[in-house]
């Protein structure tokens, strides 16, 4: 699964599993493009740092995904200092968790904005230029919530699902183009956000114990399925969504 020769990008590269997947794409070949809001500036630097000792080339920016104008801004500029984006991961999401029956508007409203609408923005401002080359691969990062749900979660799972169906639909739409667009739903993953959300020890070993691996998992777990989407082995798989979550999800 050598990517050699591609330039991937990456939204909310900062840390987590951004992070971790722009460092393993270079790992596996791939120049990476890396975004996150200006907030996170520290945490990107670090990223890109991390990639440069792979030998690859990196490009840092500062974005918002759920304003097209930037996003927009952004692609422009890529395509005329760089000249392609051949791999999109859109990982960029939040999560607050609230039940549904105490969540405001602007908590709900912030959830689709971030997890859902820019997923759609950064697809439509990259197919053009992937339409073009007859090539392009879309690889969308949901989550098994979107799957099942989840108390406090109703919100983000919401966004989730909306993302995983987003993902069926635009593989048939632009498949003729030679893009494929998939989706990796990550399980509990130990990340700053997965840690605060389960909120204890006690909560990590119960989770760890469901499933059937009886670990919870890694940033660096969703390295390989990301790099299968991206690869050409998995030419003929598209509109797909793999929960990657050690067992704890069967379906």
């Amino acid at each position: 699964m050598n990517l050699s020769g591609k330039i991937a990008l990456v939204t909310g590269a900062s840390r987590g599993i951004g992070e971790a997947l722009a460092i393993g794409l270079a790992d596996h070949g791939t120049d990476v493009i890396i975004c996150d809001l200006e907030s996170e500036s520290k945490g990107l630097a670090n990223t890109h740092k991390q990639i440069e000792k792979t030998g690859k080339k990196c490009w840092s920016y500062f974005l918002d995904v759920t304003k097209k104008s930037q996003i927009q801004k952004m692609v422009s500029d890529i395509l005329n200092d760089i000249g392609s984006i051949d791999i999109l991961v859109n990982n960029a999401g939040i999560l607050t968790p609230t039940s549904l029956e105490d969540i405001d508007e602007e908590t709900w409203d912030s959830h689709f904005e971030v997890n859902t609408k820019g997923v759609l923005l950064m697809c439509q401002s990259v197919l053009p230029h992937m339409r073009e080359k007859k090539f392009g691969r879309i690889i969308n990062i949901a989550s098994i919530a979107g799957r099942q749900g989840s108390p406090t979660q109703g919100h983000y799972a919401s966004t989730k699902s909306a993302v995983i169906t987003l993902t069926r639909v635009l593989a048939q739409e632009v498949g003729e183009a030679g893009i494929t667009v998939n989706a990796i739903c990550p399980g509990i993953i130990l990340t700053e956000m997965g840690k605060n959300n389960l909120g204890s020890e006690k909560e990590i070993a119960h989770w760890s114990n469901v499933a059937a691996l009886k670990r919870l998992g890694d940033p660096k777990d969703i390295i390989g399925p990301t790099v299968f989407f991206a690869s050409n082995l998995s030419d003929f798989v598209t509109g797909q969504s793999i929960n990657v979550c050690g067992g704890i999800y069967f379906h």
